[in-house]
């Protein structure tokens, strides 16, 4: 349930490209399905157009391409308060998270004025900003 739910919420069914993604997670969850309710998954899998008995179907293929990501979400903290969110390259070395950091609207509200003491940066995870005053 997990998978359709995601699936639900990050494919564009107005793309051809997302609706061929919504359609391999369903083929994907009838097929993991099929050896617990193999009646239902049958008929869904007729329904889908795929010939043949749903059993027969050759389990799903993990792909491990596919969970590698090009960009990543990096939280932006003032003072250790959730400040912004911003997008930066998978492997972005820290001094360009920084400078990203540093960069974003809103980190620039609660640091305008105020001088920086510090910058703590977790690796493709966060960017805290210590301010002073």
């Amino acid at each position: 349930m997990e998978l359709l739910n995601e699936v639900s919420r990050q494919a564009d069914r107005s793309t051809p490209i997302g609706l061929a993604v919504e359609r391999e997670a369903v083929e994907a969850a009838i097929l993991l399905l099929a050896p617990i309710v193999p009646h239902i998954c049958h008929s869904l899998w007729q329904i889908l157009g795929q010939q043949g008995d749903v059993l027969n179907a050759p389990w799903p293929v993990f792909d491990t391409s596919a969970l590698v990501r090009s960009t990543i979400e990096v939280v932006a903290q003032v003072n250790g308060k959730v400040r912004g969110k911003f997008a930066a390259p998978a492997d972005a070395p820290q001094a360009e998270l920084e400078k990203l950091a540093l960069a974003d609207d809103n980190v620039q509200r609660f640091i305008d004025g105020k001088e920086v003491v510090k910058v703590i940066v977790v690796p493709n995870k966060l960017v805290n900003i210590v301010v002073k005053g």
